[in-house]
């Protein structure tokens, strides 16, 4: 069971990476007209979300093998993306232009990365005990 819950996070894990990747590369790429679609993004946002992207493929391949370390580089995520988000408010507090959307995007994905760091602490948890209990 532990597996198969693992594996299903795994794939819910590697399509929002798939999908920040995309969308990321889009706006810094200039690809499929997507940035002229996202209005006034704000660069350093963008970059902090494409390398989110690639850390959560990287955790997804944790799930997938069930690695310890998952927790931890989704840890980092959560920081780039927090450092990032205060980074957007002194930005907005300073007259920066901005998308309102944006703010909602960022408060999303930290919430989505946070709810992925329990996931990941939980199931690594049970893992170890269940390892240990095998001994």
């Amino acid at each position: 069971m532990n597996l198969i819950i693992s594996k299903v996070i795994g794939v819910i894990i590697a399509l929002f990476a798939l999908l920040t990747l995309f969308m990321s590369a889009s706006v810094i790429f200039d690809l499929f007209g997507i940035r002229a679609k996202e209005g006034n993004y704000v660069l350093f946002v963008v970059l902090a979300n494409f390398v989110c992207g690639v850390i959560y493929l990287v955790a997804a391949y944790g799930f997938f093998t069930q690695k310890r370390w998952t927790t931890l580089i989704l840890v980092v995520a959560v920081v780039i993306l927090i450092i990032t988000f205060l980074g957007l408010l002194l930005h907005i507090k300073s007259g920066g232009i901005y998308e309102p959307k944006t703010v909602k995007a960022m408060l999303f994905r930290i919430s989505m990365t946070t709810a992925f760091i329990a996931l990941s602490w939980y199931y690594g948890k049970r893992k170890i005990i269940f390892n240990k209990k095998k001994s």
